[in-house]
């Protein structure tokens, strides 16, 4: 790169984040990029907690990618750096959609590796330049690399920039539609079922469990040992109706599968407070009044059960239930029962709200508490082939279920 006095010579460079060397700058550059939302709108910033690799470390294998923009000449001698976009990937096996002709095969459900892209920004003031563009194209080339036949991504529904960028320049189609659930956490706890009894299963009968009911469940993690043994996993719970088992007469996996009750349900929860924390902005002060009065009320009298509105307006932490199913035709009470003890742990860890993501037509979707206001009926996943495997993937109906890996929220 050569320029004279007069001359100023600009390139971008997409190269590999250095965490010893970028973080700080890699920060600042994320922080402009949410800044500045819609005037009257809310917005919903990121806290990364001082590590830019926060969204992907617990992943299998991940990489995040940076764009440099390095400038030189225009009367000074010295180059200059800056950092005006960034996008993280990581990679995974798992399980191909049970409809697929692929499954049954060989007599086991068919698995493949994928890559999915997340944290894609662009500094505004350098947005429509091509930088999106080649931040995804090296981020796939990089899942090729490591023998990747799919690449996914998921945004929201009204994030148009972000949908024709991956739908109309780069090749994916829209695949699925799953439904982010919010749940705020309130001052008082929920009281137990009174026909439910849950029971804390230990990791290698979560694992069995996972294994045995939900392996042939669309995106089904081969890695779900490491996920279930994770520190960030806070554990896995099985509802019953009373009476049918409890935490002694637990059988172990195999047992209870054998002799299970008409009706149980599962669910997992994972710790994102610990990793990152989100916050609303753009609030009026009038909402923010509001939101702070409903929760002086429900702390003033919680034998009410008031609903309050959480404390949004500031870095808040959530988590996340994942690997939610079950069977019979009490599941959906058995699935409300356990987000009930999913709202009281977060409480007890000081999280202001419980997120889940289901597919849209999965029967447990109807028995999940949740808040219009705060939820997210149609998150977009879209998905492109890198292969030369079953290509057909995204033309396949969408089975009931759809498993939402938590590393990946």
């Amino acid at each position: 790169m050569v320029a004279d006095d007069d001359t100023v010579a600009v390139v971008v460079v997409v190269r590999e984040y250095n965490e010893k060397n970028d973080g700080d700058a890699v920060i600042n550059a994320e922080s402009r990029c949410d800044a500045g939302g819609t005037a009257g709108k809310l917005s919903l910033y990121t806290h990364l907690m001082g590590d830019p690799l926060c969204r992907v470390r617990n992943s299998p294998a991940y990489l995040m990618l940076i764009a440099e923009m390095k400038v030189l000449g225009g009367g000074e001698d010295k180059q200059r750096n800056e950092i005006v976009g960034m996008i993280r990937g990581c990679l995974k096996m798992v399980t191909l959609n049970g409809k697929s002709p692929e499954n049954g095969k060989h007599g086991r459900t068919p698995v493949t590796k994928v890559g999915y892209i997340l944290g894609l920004r662009v500094s505004p003031s350098h947005r429509r330049m091509g930088i999106g563009l080649k931040l995804v194209r090296r981020m796939e080339l990089w899942f090729r690399e490591n023998a990747a036949q799919f690449s996914y991504i998921a945004t929201e529904n009204d994030n148009f920039p972000s949908l024709n960028l991956f739908t109309l320049k780069c090749g994916y189609s829209k695949f699925r539609t799953p439904s982010i659930l919010v749940h705020p956490v309130f001052a008082h706890k929920i009281k137990p079922h009174k026909k439910a009894t849950i029971i804390h299963i230990p990791p290698k009968d979560a694992v069995s469990l996972y294994r045995t009911r939900f392996s042939a469940v669309d995106f089904f993690p081969s890695d779900i040992d490491a996920l279930l043994n994770n520190k960030l996993n806070l554990g896995t719970f099985v509802a019953v109706p009373r009476g049918s088992y409890d935490e002694i007469s637990w059988p172990g996996t195999a047992a209870f599968l054998s002799a299970a009750p008409e009706s149980w349900a599962v669910m997992s929860i994972w710790n994102c407070k610990d990793v990152f924390r989100f916050e609303v902005r753009g609030a009026s002060r009038l909402q923010k009044a509001v939101a702070k009065a409903t929760r002086v009320m429900d702390r003033a009298f919680p034998w009410l059960n008031l609903p309050s509105i959480p404390k949004l307006f500031g870095p808040f932490g959530l988590h996340f239930l994942y690997g939610l199913g079950g069977e019979g035709p009490k599941v959906k009470t058995l699935v409300k029962a356990l987000c009930g003890l999913a709202h009281n742990i977060a409480q007890d860890h000081r999280c202001e709200v419980v997120v889940t993501e289901v597919a849209q037509k999965d029967p447990i979707k109807l028995g999940i508490p949740h808040w219009e206001m705060l939820s997210c009926h149609e998150d977009v996943w879209c998905i492109k082939s890198l292969g030369e495997s079953f290509k057909d993937w995204a033309k396949l109906p969408p089975g009931e279920a759809i498993f939402v890996d938590p590393r990946e929220f």
